[in-house]
Formats: C-alpha cells, structure tokens, sequence
C-alpha cells in the first residue's frame, strides 16, 4: 500500500522536493538553487526548462535517499512562486519566451497607461488587486505583443498560458492537463475572486485570449495523474496552491483573523477573513486564501517584494557576508542600528505603497559605517515592512494579536526579535518553517482522504520559540520615523 506524501516547492530561487509519510512527517528531501536572469534594470526572469529540470531532479533524488517508488505515493500537492508566467506550445510543450518572475517590472508604463485610463478601481473591484507590473495579466500581454507571432498563435488556440504550478502539472502528466488553482488564478488580474471565473471584461482590458487560459480547481482537487519519468510511474495530483496560500495552510490559519507572515524571497502577510472578501482602504491585497470542497476563503495580504533576496544581495551583489546565516552574529555584536537605513527596493515598493519605479538606497552613512551596520540595517529594514503591512491590516479591521511566522530567514533569533519589538505584537515560530512546502502536502492529505479532517492541521501545529516585545515604545517610534522618513526619500509618487 502506499505511505508516502510527495510535495514540490517551486520557489523564486530554488526547487524543492520533501517526501512525508501519513502523519505528514518529513522523510526525506532535496532542494537546489537555479540561477535568475537579469535582462536589464528591473527585467527578472527564469528559464523554464531550467525550472523543470531542477524539479525532475529534486523529486528523483528525495524518492531515491529513501527508496520511495511511484506506487509508494499516495498522492503530489504542489506550491509554487505566484505570478510568474509562463506561455508554451500545446503540442511541443516548449515555452515561447522566458518565465517572466513576479518582481519584474517591465510593464510598470503599462500599467501607469492603464491607470489614467481610469480602469484600476473597475480592476480591484473584481479581483482584489492593485494595478502593478507584479501580477500576470500585464506579463501575458507583454509577451503576445513583444515576441513575434505569439499573439496569432495564442488566438488561434496553439498556445497556453500558466503561472508554475500549472507549468509543472502540464510537463508532470506530459501534457494532458492544463489546470491551476484558486489562489493561483486569484493572483493573475484575470479572475473574478466573487464569482470565481475567468472574467470577459478583464481578458478585454489586458487583450488575452481566452483560449490561453487554464481550468480553475479546488486547492484540494483531482488534477490528473503525474506521469513523468521522474516518478518512474504514476502518481495523482491532489493538491495546488500559491506558496503564501499553502503557507498559511501549512502554519493551520484556518479560523478568520489568524496571520501569518512568511519570509522567503519577499516577505508576504495573510490574514484569514474567512467567507469575506475584505475590501482594504490602505493599498492591502484581497486574495483567495483557499478554495475547498468548492467553499472559498479570502485572506488579507500585504507584499513586500524583496526579504530573503536582500540577504542574497548582501552575498552575492555586495560580497559581504559568506552566507545569509552570517547575519545573525553580526547583528548580534552590532545591536539595533539607529542612524543608518537600508531601503532595499530593488523591485519597486509594494504594499502599502505601490511605488514600482521606487529603488533601494542606503541612509544615514558616515566614516564610522562599516560592513556590520548595513548587515545589521538590512535585517532591520525587513521588520520595517512588515510593520507597514500589519499597520495597514489594523486599519482595515485586521489587528493580529501574535503572528506565525515561517520561511527561512525565521531560524534567525535576533531577527524575530527586532520583529516582535518592531511590530509590538507577539511572534510565534513553529516548529516545522518550512509551511509552504507543508501546506501542500496537506492538501494533498486532505483531498486523497489520508487526513479526514482539517482540524488535524490545528492539532499538529507546533511551537518552537516564542518572541514577546521588550523594546520600549520611544525607542520604537524613534526606530520607526527614521524608516519612516528613509521610505520618503526614495518614493516617486504619493
């Protein structure tokens, strides 16, 4: 019989694979970093095929540290980086263009054009979204207008679009299955979240045929069966879900008003507002949190668009640390840095601001900042943002009383530190950060009937470390108006 869970995390920077048994323990896992494409300032993309193959080879190699057959799985959930777009051939399967990621922002004039055409409340009204470069519909229409031939060959029906998820189910069950989910479709600018379908009008708007455009599930739904020969047989597809929706799944936010705040590449809050479609005054997100045996939660999401990537910078752009882990020690012989701040937009600012043509800059320098400071500033800057975000959810309606936090820059303790006294709310790590990965397997639990209840999520949910806030509240708000002020210098526009 089989016991094993398979779940696929295909993130912005790296692909991973974690095999679980039925009481959702890890059993074994394997990830591995691919590189990004820079085309030019503000352009990111990736190479699918480079996507693919860092999957294939994930998946083979966790089944292979255990010896797990494709009989020996029950079922795959799949997460993946949300936005990022893709169009490829229905019959070869090859993409047209490269995956264009969610941090590019190319189409930022197309959606100033947009805007002062007067469409973005007629936008956010039916698909909880601001109007930015971020979100596919843009990036679609980019590449059927900038890639010869593309737009003839998508209306003619030759051509299919999806963000990864639906990308990886396609090569998986070697092209007989073009489906995503609903918190994937929810973050396209196509889809209506209050009727839940594709929407005529926004297809008109952005001019996308809808003959591009995949079946909408279920996150916990049948998606076919994986057929690919890295399974060396066959396995259903169970569960979908974008990675901050699978987050908080996996961090067991299932009752309306739990947040959780993830910490990957970006940093990303959602907060549970059940049945409601919360509508925000402060420039947050309304999202599908999750859609389940055909009943959909939305969530209230606040997008910072550079965390984890800021510590890479600070690896690979800047060379001063060996590795993100480094930072910790530093902070910690450093202190709270008052003087010198770090704006790292390097992809724009996002919530609360909207600012895509916003960049990074470095504050507050003198002869006696060093290496440690703007290591220190860095890490500082990401609870920045976050209190933005849990500042604009309060004023909405949303005030968290303890936030869950996962991804992998929450192993850092000084950092959830800062964050607990920055936010001036509790923080909470559990014991397994690595819920985006987690919450898939879940679904895929959940619909294959191995777990028959979603309680289940609750009871299993573990604390590892709590966070209470010691800063006082002078040094808080001297700490916040120096951000404050830093955000100022660098935005474009109010």
């Amino acid at each position: 019989m089989s016991q094993y869970l398979l779940a696929i995390d295909q993130g912005t920077s790296s692909s991973r694979a974690v095999i679980y048994d039925h009481d959702v323990a890890v059993v074994a896992s394997a990830q591995q970093e691919f590189p990004q494409i820079y085309p030019q300032a503000g352009w990111v993309e990736h190479d699918p095929d480079v996507i693919w193959s860092s999957v294939r080879a994930v998946i083979s190699e966790a089944m292979a540290k255990v010896q797990v057959r494709a009989s020996d799985v029950t079922a795959i959930g799949i997460t993946n980086q949300r936005e990022t777009t893709l169009i490829w051939d229905r019959e070869t399967g090859e993409s047209v263009y490269n995956a264009i990621v969610w941090q590019d922002r190319r189409t930022a004039e197309r959606c100033r054009e947009l805007k002062e055409d007067g469409l973005e409340a007629q936008i956010a009204t039916k698909t909880g979204l601001r109007l930015d470069p971020y979100f596919s519909a843009t990036k679609i229409a980019w590449i059927l207008d900038n890639v010869a031939g593309v737009r003839q060959r998508a209306e003619a029906g030759k051509l299919a679009f999806g963000t990864i998820d639906c990308f990886l189910l396609w090569r998986l069950s070697g092209g007989l299955q073009h489906a995503t989910d609903a918190s994937n479709a929810s973050r396209t600018m196509l889809f209506n979240i209050h009727t839940q379908e594709w929407d005529e009008e926004l297809l008109n708007i952005f001019g996308i045929p809808a003959a591009l455009l995949p079946v909408v599930k279920d996150c916990a739904a049948d998606f076919g069966m994986a057929t690919d020969e890295c399974l060396a047989g066959e396995v259903p597809v169970m569960g979908m879900a974008g990675d901050q929706q699978a987050a908080l799944f996996g961090q067991a936010g299932l009752d309306v008003g739990m947040t959780k705040s993830t910490y990957g590449t970006g940093c990303f809050a959602i907060a549970n507002t059940g049945a409601e479609a919360l509508s925000s005054n402060n420039q947050l997100l309304t999202t599908v949190a999750m859609r389940l045996n055909g009943e959909t939660t939305y969530g209230l999401e606040g997008s910072v668009f550079v965390a984890g990537s800021a510590m890479q910078w600070l690896r690979d752009g800047l060379g001063i640390i060996q590795t993100a882990e480094e930072s910790e020690a530093i902070a910690v012989r450093t202190g709270i840095v008052d003087e010198v701040v770090v704006v790292p937009a390097f992809a724009g600012l996002g919530a609360p601001y909207w600012d895509p043509e916003a960049r990074g800059a470095i504050l507050g320098l003198t002869r006696g900042s060093g290496r440690e400071q703007v290591v220190t500033a860095t890490l500082q800057s990401i609870a920045y943002q976050t209190r933005d975000l849990v500042d604009a959810m309060a004023e909405d309606g949303i005030a968290p009383s303890v936030i869950r936090v996962d991804g992998g820059m929450v192993a850092n303790d000084w950092f959830l530190q800062f964050l607990a006294d920055i936010l001036d709310i509790v923080v909470e790590r559990p014991e397994n950060i690595e819920t985006t990965v987690l919450g898939a397997a879940y679904l895929a639990a959940y619909q294959a009937g191995v777990m028959q209840d979603r309680q289940q999520i609750s009871n299993d949910w573990r604390l590892q470390k709590r966070f209470d806030p010691k800063m006082s509240a002078d040094q808080r708000t001297y700490l916040l108006q120096g951000w404050q002020a830093a955000i100022d210098r660098i935005r474009t526009h109010e």
